[in-house]
């Protein structure tokens, strides 16, 4: 029974998870637009909720966050996390669930990472890499860029050489 749970945890999240974390998500999107803070660092800051994960017992919850542009934002996460308890009163009245989860704020690094791998991307060495290997993988196909026949081929395209 054991190796079963472990090789169940091991798959990744299930779809009870994936429901409740979306769940997550939604009430504290609706909380974070219509609330009315006293804490100074979130009064003003317009916060997108981008995932909700949750542990496979459905008691702790961790929100990748990002404040609008990206500023502050370590003093947004923090003072969201000192807000964690009005968050999981607020969860507690918007979702049905059995057992509110703790829910801890991390900022999400994502769209940073993202960034990043586009500008290495367009980097001039990794084009030219790319622009070469689609060229190789196209003459090993016998076919060109422009899909059709090579005009410039005298056995007359597609046809193997008699």
């Amino acid at each position: 029974m054991r190796r079963q749970r472990n090789a169940a945890r091991a798959k990744g999240p299930s779809q009870r998870q994936y429901r409740v974390g979306e769940e997550l998500r939604h009430a504290l999107a609706h909380i974070l637009d219509h609330a009315h803070f006293r804490d100074p660092d979130l009064s003003g800051v317009s916060v997108t909720v981008t995932e909700v994960r949750i542990s496979p017992d459905l008691r702790n919850a961790t929100a990748y966050v990002t404040p609008l542009g990206g500023r502050d934002m370590d003093k947004v996460v923090a003072a969201l996390n000192r807000a964690s308890g009005y968050f999981r009163r607020e969860i507690a009245r918007a979702v049905v669930l059995r057992v509110v989860p703790d829910i801890a704020f991390v900022p999400d690094t994502s769209f940073d990472y993202s960034t990043r791998i586009d500008a290495i991307l367009a980097a001039p060495q990794v084009a030219r890499d790319l622009t070469s290997h689609d060229r190789d993988r196209d003459d090993e196909d016998g076919s060109t860029a422009s899909g059709g026949a090579d005009p410039g081929r005298r056995d007359g395209g597609g046809r193997a050489p008699s």
